[in-house]
Parts: structure tokens; C-alpha cells; sequence
């Protein structure tokens, strides 16, 4: 006798939690991030063994504006909040306030990337390029591999709003606002290290320098 699956039958399937209670695609985006945190803790590492290792210039003092740096560092941390309201609006089911938090994290977003451009770009004209010195190839790769990063989120809140508009983005599928929110959170909190140990920590120029 020919059974008919529920719908929410399949709902659930499609979300089927693992051994370790969490849903597949969750399970997935945690163990991807750990990945990434690996290789973060690889780059943050490298750079710190090698601070203060540049034998010419230009070194970190010579470049650095803490002042401009912090305030767009603020910018990317107050993206957090916005892609919290916005999963927060899909979970009530206002996927028309989603948008406009969406909107609202990419643009913050862009504006970090916006003025990490402008610093590399200074920076290169005070003589500070990726094979100056061991300063510049580590801040770069380090710097630029985030920069990287907050990139692909940025397309990823653009698909997520571009997917709303085809109504494939609603409450019942609040989960997947919920995965680029864990990702977006991810790259926030890397930053602050990154800020603390690449601008915050000073790094003496060598003896003679």
C-alpha cells in the first residue's frame, strides 16, 4: 500500500541532526571554521615569531595609524549586531527587515574592506610592499587572507538577500541565515586578534634602525 510522506517529514530530514545534536549543515560549517581557525593560528603565529625580525624598513611604527585602524575596526565588530538582528527578523518572519540587516552588514562590510584597501595602498607608497621586508610579507598575507575572507561574506549576505527576493529564503529556512551569521561572527572575532597582536602590540625597531 502506497504511503504519503508528510511535508514535514521531509522538513525534518532535510535538517536531521547527527550524532553530535547538531543539524548536518551546522555540524559542517563548525567543523569548517575550526579548519579555518587552524590556519589563522598558523598566519598569527607566523607573524608573531618573525616581529621585529626586518632588518630595513619601513617597520610597523613608520606605517601604522592606530586611530584610522580602530575606527574601521569598530566598523566590521558593529556588522555582529546587525547580522544578529537579521536572523533575529527571519526567525519572526520578517524577511523584510532580514533585507535591510543584510544589507546593512555587507555595507559595513564593505566599508572595512573599503578601508583596508586604502591602508594597504598608503602604505605601499611609504615603501612598505609584500617582499620589503619580513614586516610586510607577513602583515600582508596575514591581513590580506582576513580582507579574503570578509570578501566571501560579503557575497554570501548579497546571495542571501538576492535568494529572499525568490522567496527561497524564509522563517522555515532561518537556519541558513543562521550558517552565515556563524561565519560572519567568525571573521569578527579573528579580527580582533588580529588587531591586537598585529596594531596593538608595539613592536620595537631593531637597534641601530
Amino acid at each position: 500500500m502506497a504511503t504519503v510522506e508528510h511535508p514535514m517529514a521531509a522538513q525534518v530530514s532535510d535538517h536531521a541532526a547527527t550524532s553530535t545534536g547538531l543539524p548536518n549543515m551546522k555540524l559542517a560549517m563548525w567543523l569548517f571554521l575550526a579548519s579555518d581557525c587552524l590556519l589563522f593560528g598558523a598566519l598569527i603565529s607566523t607573524y608573531v615569531l618573525y616581529r621585529g625580525a626586518s632588518v630595513t624598513g619601513p617597520y610597523p611604527a613608520d606605517v601604522f595609524d592606530i586611530p584610522y585602524t580602530s575606527v574601521s575596526s569598530f566598523v566590521l565588530l558593529a556588522s555582529s549586531l546587525t547580522m544578529v538582528l537579521a536572523l533575529a527578523a527571519i526567525q519572526r518572519g520578517d524577511t523584510a527587515r532580514m533585507r535591510v540587516w543584510l544589507l546593512a552588514t555587507a555595507m559595513l562590510g564593505m566599508t572595512f574592506v573599503g578601508g583596508q584597501v586604502y591602508e594597504f595602498t598608503s602604505f605601499v607608497d611609504e615603501g612598505l610592499s609584500l617582499s620589503s621586508n619580513v614586516f610586510g610579507t607577513s602583515f600582508y598575507v596575514l591581513t590580506g587572507f582576513h580582507g579574503a575572507h570578509v570578501t566571501v561574506g560579503i557575497l554570501m549576505l548579497l546571495t542571501l538577500v538576492g535568494l529572499s527576493f525568490g522567496g527561497r529564503i524564509t522563517q522555515s529556512k532561518a537556519e541558513t541565515v543562521e550558517l552565515v551569521g556563524l561565519y560572519w561572527h567568525f571573521v569578527d572575532i579573528v579580527w580582533i586578534v588580529i588587531f591586537t597582536v598585529v596594531y596593538l602590540i608595539p613592536t620595537g625597531n631593531p637597534p641601530g634602525a
